[in-house]
C-alpha cells in the first residue's frame, strides 16, 4: 500500500497530493482569532466535511466547485480506514486564488465595531442608525487578503482586491474580481434563504476560490461551516445585541473573557462547541451524524 503524507497543513486541514487530484482532511483541531488552540474537538472535522458537501450540492448550479467525493473508497487504500472516513474530501486541483470572500448580511463582530466609530464597514459607507446584529438592507462583500498560519488577514477594498489579482493574471484583474464578488453574493443569496427555512441565519461568511486547467473560477476549500461562518437561531433572533450561535462564536467569547489562557478550553467550552456543530448540521441537512 502506497502511504502518503501531507503536502500542506493548515489551521484545521491538511492536504494530500495523490497525483491527480487532492485529499483535504479535516482534523478536530479548532482555532479562533487565528491561533490554533491545544484542545480537539472531536466530530468536528466530520462535520465540516458533510456541510461542505452538502452546500457545494445545493450551489453547483450558481458556480462549479472541486468536490469529487466524500466516499473514502473513492480514494487510494491509504485513507481507506476509521481514521480518514467522513472527514476526507477527494477534490480537483485548482489554482487557488489569494483573496477570502467575505459577506456579510447582518452587522456583528468586527463590522460592528468599526461601524460604531464612522459608520462604515471595509470602507463601505452604511446607513445611520443600524443596531447591533441588524440585518443590512442588502449584503456587502468586504474581501481580504489570505494570510500565513499566525499572521491575521486584512480587509482589502474591492478595488484593492482587483489590483491583488492584476499583478497575478495581468488583463484579468478586474474581471477576476467582479466574478468573485458575484458568486458570493449570489451563493450568500441562495444558502442564507435556504438556511431561513431551516430555523437558522447565516449573518456572515467566507469562500474560497481558485482557478481551474481552463482559467474557470471553481468554489474550494470549506463552505459555509460554522469554521467559516456565523450561523444564529432564527426562533429567538433580535436585534439590538449579541445572538447566541451555532458556530465558535462561544470559543471566541470564552478566549476574550479569559485573556491569560494558555490555550486549553475548559471541558464545558468543549462540550458546548460539540453540541452547537451537531445542532446546526442536523438542522440545516436534516441528518445526523
Amino acid at each position: 500500500m502506497k502511504e502518503y503524507t501531507p503536502v500542506k497543513e493548515g489551521k484545521v486541514r491538511e492536504i494530500y497530493d495523490i497525483g491527480d487530484a487532492l485529499v483535504m482532511v479535516a482534523t478536530d483541531r479548532i482555532s479562533a482569532f487565528d491561533i490554533i488552540l491545544k484542545n480537539d474537538i472531536s466530530k468536528k472535522g466530520v462535520i465540516l466535511t458533510q456541510m461542505s458537501a452538502f452546500w457545494f450540492d445545493l450551489t453547483k448550479d450558481i458556480v462549479k466547485n472541486h468536490l469529487i467525493s466524500t466516499d473514502v473508497n473513492d480514494m487510494p487504500e491509504f485513507f481507506r480506514n476509521e481514521k480518514f472516513e467522513g472527514r476526507s474530501t477527494l477534490c480537483r486541483k485548482l489554482e487557488m486564488l489569494p483573496i477570502e470572500c467575505i459577506v456579510r448580511g447582518y452587522i456583528t463582530g468586527s463590522g460592528w465595531a468599526s461601524y460604531k466609530k464612522d459608520q462604515t464597514v471595509c470602507g463601505i459607507k452604511l446607513p445611520a442608525g443600524l443596531q447591533e446584529c441588524e440585518k443590512l438592507p442588502e449584503a456587502i462583500y468586504t474581501p481580504s487578503t489570505k494570510a500565513e498560519i499566525g499572521d491575521h488577514d486584512e480587509n482589502i477594498s474591492f478595488e484593492r482586491s482587483a489590483e491583488v489579482l492584476e499583478k497575478l493574471y495581468p488583463g484579468k484583474g478586474t474581471e477576476y474580481a467582479q466574478k468573485l464578488k458575484d458568486y458570493t453574493l449570489a451563493l450568500y443569496e441562495k444558502c442564507a434563504e435556504y438556511a431561513r427555512t431551516r430555523g437558522i441565519i447565516i449573518a456572515d461568511t467566507k469562500f474560497e476560490f481558485g482557478l481551474d486547467e481552463e482559467g474557470n473560477i471553481v468554489l474550494a476549500d470549506e463552505m459555509l461551516t460554522p469554521d467559516s461562518s456565523r450561523f444564529w437561531p432564527a426562533d429567538t433572533y433580535e436585534p439590538g445585541q449579541g445572538q447566541p450561535s451555532f458556530d465558535k462564536q462561544y470559543v471566541r467569547d470564552w478566549l476574550k473573557a479569559n485573556p491569560g489562557n494558555d490555550g486549553h478550553l475548559p471541558d464545558e467550552v468543549i462540550a458546548k462547541t460539540i453540541a452547537k456543530y451537531c445542532e446546526a448540521y442536523e438542522l440545516l441537512t436534516g441528518k445526523s451524524i
